[in-house]
């Protein structure tokens, strides 16, 4: 046995690299996620490395199902890799696959009418739980619940003291902010009066000399300006971020005192708590959709080499779309159904980028993810954005059951950046043993909506370059297990010697303290060790 761990521990030392922090940083660049630290200088996946590595093997292709928001459907760099259902007839009107949705050609939308109208706006799972809940589980201890309803009441007393610091930061915070806006809005009058414009940057008001009230606005608004290096920011970017925090202050309000509106209900009248009632929804993936989606897809899939656009990481690929995140959270019956249709349909890969703090249905999730399990295929989920420790402050879906035992075919990801974007760990990322990597997740160029390339941060972003990754092996070596693939992906990729900053903080820690593994994730040695233990296969 010594032995066996003896020879494990070199194997993941060899296929992995092991750096600190350079003397010189590169330029931020878009792409950077693609590029590899040793031939490059940017830590990014070494994909453009990995495929040389296989230029002599033939690939497979491999289904990557994609639950999110949307997808621009018609976007020029994706419509050409979507998942067809190779048994259902186009714009027929029948379910020609007998799987009970009606011409589900790229995938299916959950969030939707049988007639064809998306939900656009959806509320919080901590409101929904808070309020549908609170008759029945407010002023109770422990104690007094019996033990099947003990996690449901977990979930209820974490969603009240959510709700409860969110309902403080308003009445901390809002009368400030509202007394701070209306003097932004008076010097902001003041400018633009006097430049004859609605819109300035810092350029435009550097010349202004003025001792008056003009001059004070113009103190004021200098003072704004020395927040950001980026000299094409206008008033209109400030005064919009101001009105963004007042509206969110106020919602932290409603969601407290207000019962939510159940908008899913009214579009899809299934009954929600009845996993078997599954035939709702439509086909629609296009309304409603947003960049979020989109974005996820390109980053693992945007056609490669097409001199378009952005690279994908997986050069053979399809696209499987499952709507099920609609503004705000997304239901547990929707994600659970999500996976089924995609396993049932041929996905080998899942790509969850979405998540809540609370989730009251969690058992027909597990159930899901298990189901998924012995169909051989693997989850790949974001770990969240609010630098918190996941082992500690649930981010769900999660990898552990309800009875605590671990899914084997499930991958958390943390958020990594570069030296280029300020840090190696994502000042924003959840962290915890309960991460099983990082990828990149900052400043990742991708596609959006009607044509549109753009690049945004998060385990969003982090989790589909884990699962592009994932589907480069799996689609040059077909016959990896999940289990298989997640051991490829933790003893590979960079190690960091150097200390990091823990998100959310400002403490230096070690990386060993924030994931599994203690790595960045890295196709290129992922790839040489695949070659090595798998090649012949």
């Amino acid at each position: 046995m010594r032995k066996k761990i003896i020879a494990l521990s070199f194997i993941s030392l060899f296929f992995a690299t092991v750096f600190a922090q350079p003397t010189t940083v590169h330029p931020k660049l878009k792409g950077w996620h693609l590029l590899n630290y040793q031939q490059d200088g940017y830590v990014g996946t070494g994909v453009k490395e990995a495929y040389e590595l296989l230029a002599n093997r033939k690939s497979t292709q491999v289904i990557i199902a994609v639950i999110d928001s949307g997808i621009d459907t018609l976007h020029e760099d994706l419509k050409s890799v979507l998942w067809t259902n190779p048994r259902e007839i186009p714009g027929n009107g029948k379910d020609d696959d007998g799987n009970g949705y009606i011409d589900d050609i790229h995938g299916w939308n959950f969030c939707g009418t049988a007639g064809g109208e998306n939900l656009g706006v959806n509320t919080h799972e901590i409101t929904r739980v808070y309020h549908h809940f609170k008759n029945e589980f407010e002023g109770k201890t422990d104690a007094e619940i019996p033990t099947e309803k003990k996690f449901l009441f977990q979930q209820f007393k974490r969603a009240e003291m959510l709700l409860n610091k969110q309902y403080e930061e308003y009445k901390k915070s809002y009368p400030a902010i509202e007394n701070f806006s209306a003097g932004i809005q008076v010097s902001n009058r003041l400018i633009t009066s006097y430049l004859h414009k609605t819109s300035f940057t810092k350029a435009s008001i550097l010349p202004v000399k003025a001792t008056d009230s003009l001059g004070w606005a113009i103190a004021v608004w200098k003072d704004l300006f020395k927040n950001t290096d980026d000299s094409a920011v206008t008033n209109t970017t400030f005064i919009n971020e101001i009105n963004t925090y007042k509206n969110n202050l106020l919602a932290n309000k409603k969601r407290l005192e207000d019962e939510p509106v159940d908008y899913r209900g009214v579009m899809t009248k299934d009954k929600y708590e009845d996993i078997n009632d599954s035939i709702y929804g439509n086909n629609n993936l296009y309304d409603h959709a947003g960049n979020h989606g989109t974005h996820v897809s390109g980053i693992i899939g945007a056609v490669r080499n097409n001199n378009i656009g952005v690279d994908g990481i997986v050069d053979n690929v399809r696209i499987m779309f499952i709507r099920a995140v609609p503004g705000g959270d997304e239901h547990d019956k929707d994600v659970a159904l999500s996976i089924r249709y995609a396993v049932d349909n041929g996905a080998k890969i899942i790509n969850m980028s979405f998540g809540k703090p609370v989730s009251p249905y969690k058992n027909i999730v597990d159930d899901a993810v298990k189901y998924a399990a012995v169909r051989g295929v693997l989850l790949v989920h974001g770990a969240g954005n609010d630098g918190e420790d996941i082992d500690e402050a649930p981010f769900y879906p999660s990898p552990v059951f309800m009875d605590g035992t671990r899914a084997t075919n499930y991958l958390t990801i943390g958020a990594s950046g570069d030296y280029s974007t300020g840090s190696l760990i994502a000042p924003f990322s959840n962290y915890g043993q309960l991460v099983d990597i990082f990828a990149p997740g900052v400043y990742i160029n991708s596609t959006t909506f009607n044509n549109g390339y753009e690049a945004f941060d998060g385990t969003s972003m982090a989790a589909p370059v884990a699962a592009g990754v994932a589907g480069l092996l799996k689609s040059y070596f077909p016959q990896l297990t999940p289990e298989q693939l997640i051991d490829l992906l933790l003893k590979t990729g960079y190690v960091v010697k150097e200390k990091v900053t823990i998100p959310g903080g400002d403490k230096k820690v070690s990386i060993q303290q924030l994931c599994r593994s203690c790595k960045i994730i890295n196709a290129y040695e992922a790839v040489k060790l695949a070659l090595k233990l798998y090649g012949n296969q």
